[in-house]
């Protein structure tokens, strides 16, 4: 086998492949027998068609299926041979059976970028100090005594936020009706935002038993991509209307919430104890969130533009499946490919330099994966989902499943490398925080 290669680009580059006949003519001699046992023309017997007649009528068909099959037989080891890491899978841009009965084919690769490393240990990193404010702290007894409260019918008045009212519905774009912007015996909680505000407020004053529209124009960034940005008119019947029944916070509540506790300073104490896990749990990852920016704002280097495209690619395939598991496609939630592309090229940019910096990274210290990273990652998706690892297992049973799984778990124990060697510097908490009768650190 010969290999050369040629610069297309920085990035960019041409191998030019030829096999030499005796490499080539045992598979099209393999493809013709297979072929031969296959067919039958008319005026020979199956199997007995001479070589020559099934080049005339066959030959091309025989020459694409040998051709894929020299290609893919022998293009990783041009690779190796050329040391060359190619980062996507390459652009076959000819081929050709030559008269010698050689074969030559030409493909486009693109590889790994290079650059030298900046800092990455020790990065300094500002973080406001953690606290739990005795606001926090009430704000989070009031959301459970919410989620706790008793509920009663209401008769004699319109709806109120808290209440929580069940009505069908039926949304009209252009007074087409939409499928998906539809319900019958819908709850809504009024002013939990699980619905969106838009819609929520709609439903503002409005009767047990009776019928209305509302007219509601939603923002484009609205978590329903059916309506988002769309000016939507709403046909609504309120089947039933219900008020939360206020309870007074004390130890009665407190024990109500979880028979461990014994009075509402065990249940404050409980409380506070959580926000702050929270709280902790939440700084890993703003923090791990500024170590990648301040790593890429310190990294400048050029980014393969096919796998730019193929990661642009699995962005909008991914918002296709979320949208298919809605009943819905592309077209229907008023999206076009076109704009979803412009609109996710930064991320995309962003998400494959991270990686390229992630992974010299990890060359450059040696971190790699162990049985036991990986036992802990099947672990924590069991328990995420309510499966037995054995279950989990199960589902990466293909190099296709497993890859983006080890590829996960690698740049996690990468960033918790770099969080770990971080300087991360507490500064002062805002005024209200300071008003917490307890800092957490």
């Amino acid at each position: 086998m010969e290999v050369a290669v040629e610069d297309i680009s920085n990035l960019r580059k041409s191998i030019k492949i030829t096999l030499p006949p005796e490499a080539v003519g045992p598979h099209m001699d393999a493809a013709y027998k297979k072929m031969q046992s296959k067919v039958a023309l008319k005026g020979f017997r199956k199997g007995k068609v001479p070589k020559k007649v099934m080049e005339k009528t066959y030959g091309e068909q025989i020459k694409n299926e040998v051709s894929e099959k020299l290609i893919q037989d022998t293009y990783f080891d041009a690779l190796d041979e050329t040391k060359l890491e190619a980062v996507v899978h390459p652009d076959i841009k000819s081929y050709e059976f030559k008269d010698d009965g050689s074969f030559y084919y030409e493909a486009e690769i693109e590889i790994k970028p290079e650059f030298e490393l900046g800092q990455y240990k020790g990065v300094e990193i500002e973080h406001q100090e953690i606290v739990v404010t005795e606001d926090e702290i009430a704000s989070h007894l009031e959301k459970t005594r919410r989620e706790l409260a008793p509920l009663k019918t209401v008769e004699d008045r319109g709806a109120e936020m808290d209440d929580l009212i069940i009505i069908d519905f039926q949304g009209f774009e252009n007074g087409t009706p939409l499928k998906h912007a539809a319900g019958n015996e819908y709850s809504v909680d009024i002013g939990s935002g699980t619905n969106g505000k838009e819609f929520e407020e709609m439903l503002l004053g409005l009767k047990k038993g009776e019928e209305a529209e509302r007219n509601v124009k939603f923002p484009p960034d609205f978590a329903n991509t059916v309506l988002a940005g769309k000016e939507i008119d709403f046909k609504i019947t309120v089947k039933d209307l219900k008020e939360r029944l206020k309870v007074a916070i004390d130890d009665d509540f407190a024990q109500d919430v979880d028979e461990e506790f014994k009075t509402l300073d065990d249940l404050k104490v409980y409380v506070r104890t959580q926000i702050k896990a929270e709280k902790e749990k939440t700084m890993d990852g703003d923090v791990a969130d500024k170590i990648m920016l301040k790593l890429m704002d310190s990294h400048d280097f050029d980014l393969p533009a096919r796998l730019v495209a193929y990661e642009i690619n699995e962005l909008v395939k991914e918002l296709e499946g979320n949208l298919e598991r809605q009943g819905l496609s592309v077209e229907a939630a008023g999206l076009s490919r076109e704009k979803l592309a412009e609109q996710y090229k930064e991320s995309a940019e962003r998400r494959i330099k991270g990686d390229f910096i992630l992974k010299k990274i990890a060359e450059q210290e040696n971190i790699k994966l162990t049985e036991e990273d990986i036992e802990k990652g099947y672990e924590r998706i069991a328990q995420q989902y309510n499966m037995t690892v054995a279950d989990v297992k199960g589902y990466f049973k293909g190099r296709n499943d497993i890859m983006p799984f080890m590829h996960e778990l690698l740049n996690e124990k990468i960033i918790k490398f770099l969080r770990d060697e971080a300087k991360i510097v507490f500064v002062p908490a805002t005024d209200e925080s300071k008003e917490t009768t307890e800092a957490a650190l």
